[in-house]
């Protein structure tokens, strides 16, 4: 079972952020336009969106263990198929891709609930850690491999397929295991979280969670240039930026361990994101002090995102319920997100009205984190 958490949760943003780099070179390659270039980005989390609400159902009726194993299977083919020299694959591949880390992140928090009660911060921690670093390898070795592997930037993508494969085989034995949430009788009506306010929270925690996070992503190596950057330099700070989240992953759980609920953390964790923003709004010149303290606030926020689904559930079949609908609306946003992060830039110029209004945005997610954190359940 720990291996093969591990190897899922190694595949859960591979496929994301090793295109990423490679984005520019796909775009000259294959004739895109910027815009469809952008969309190579935004389309799986689109598909996180759609996907998500869907996943507990399909899971009570084939359980958990067959879903995950049907999502790296699916997840294979989709690497495989955006790397072949076909362009309209790029996009079925995207698509099947998206689907397939949806799957993984509804019902990872539910396979830790379910096999760690009672370590449920402390798993997560190293469930974040594994995603971020792997992820962080992945985008950083994806332009070298493009550079010396036959077939350029498609094999660089979809050598990714071997790590899904591997996974696969560490996990194939869980198909014995016999379903972990049943389907409810025929006449039992479904229960659902979305009329529950907790569950709601903590969706609104998550969307702006994910949205801080792919904002940052998505154009803080431009406004770091804005302000007398080099592209390098800014290329190690998103780099350092990421790290610092992992090291949060890693320390969160000894901290929550002295806590008796999550509420004090979460709103620290999101205010210091707002003071990142602020700092390099005012005083850009200390570009790297603002990159690691809103990396430090990100990475917290990130780890009670995900946490929550367990946290916040009363059992298994509950956190698989939670977390579908919390990644559904926070993938949506995050989707948003960076899109009118990049019009406001646009409509006034400048970065300073996009970064005052983000600032404003860590300010509601530090209200959310109040209710959000707060020792109480959703049971569905």
């Amino acid at each position: 079972m720990i291996a093969g958490f591990l190897m899922i949760s190694a595949n859960l943003r591979v496929a994301l952020t090793s295109i990423g780099p490679l984005v520019e070179t796909i775009r000259a390659d294959l004739g895109l336009t910027a815009g469809e270039a952008g969309f190579i980005g935004t389309l799986p989390l689109l598909t996180f969106a759609a996907v998500s609400p869907q996943v507990p159902r399909f899971a009570r009726r084939f359980g958990t263990d067959q879903m995950l194993w049907i999502a790296l299977a699916t997840l294979a083919a989709g690497i495989v198929l955006r790397s072949l020299p076909v362009t309209g694959l790029l996009w079925v591949g995207t698509v099947l891709l998206g689907a397939a880390i949806a799957i993984g992140n509804v019902l990872m928090p539910s396979v830790i609930k379910r096999e760690f009660p009672q370590q449920v911060s402390a798993v997560t921690g190293v469930y974040t850690a594994v995603i971020g670093i792997v992820a962080s390898i992945a985008a950083g070795v994806a332009v070298p491999l493009a550079g010396v592997l036959p077939g350029g930037w498609r094999t660089s993508l979809g050598c990714w397929a071997g790590l899904v494969i591997v996974a696969l085989a560490v996990w194939t034995p869980h198909l014995n295991r016999q379903r972990t949430a049943p389907a409810p009788a025929a006449t039992e009506k479904a229960a659902t979280p979305w009329r529950s306010l907790l569950a709601w929270e903590c969706a609104g925690f998550m969307a702006l969670s994910a949205c801080g996070f792919y904002t940052v992503q998505s154009w803080y190596g431009s406004i770091l240039q804005s302000y007398g950057t080099s592209p390098t330099t800014a290329g190690w700070l998103l780099f350092a930026y990421q790290m610092v989240g992992v090291v949060m992953s890693i320390v969160m759980p000894f901290v929550l361990a002295r806590l008796r609920d999550q509420r004090a953390v979460a709103a620290v964790s999101a205010v210091l994101c707002m003071i990142g923003y602020l700092g390099l709004l005012f005083t850009p010149g200390l570009a790297v002090l603002w990159v690691l303290v809103t990396g430090i606030g990100a990475g917290g926020v990130f780890f009670l995102a995900l946490a929550f689904f367990s946290l916040r559930a009363a059992d298994p079949r509950s956190s698989a319920a939670l977390s579908g609908m919390g990644q559904s609306v926070g993938y949506l946003v995050a989707a948003l997100g960076p899109v009118l992060f990049g019009y406001l830039h646009d409509a006034t110029g400048g970065w300073r009205v996009p970064l005052a209004v983000l600032a404003g945005v860590a300010a509601a997610h530090a209200l959310i984190g109040l209710r959000a954190g707060r020792a109480a359940h959703v049971k569905v």
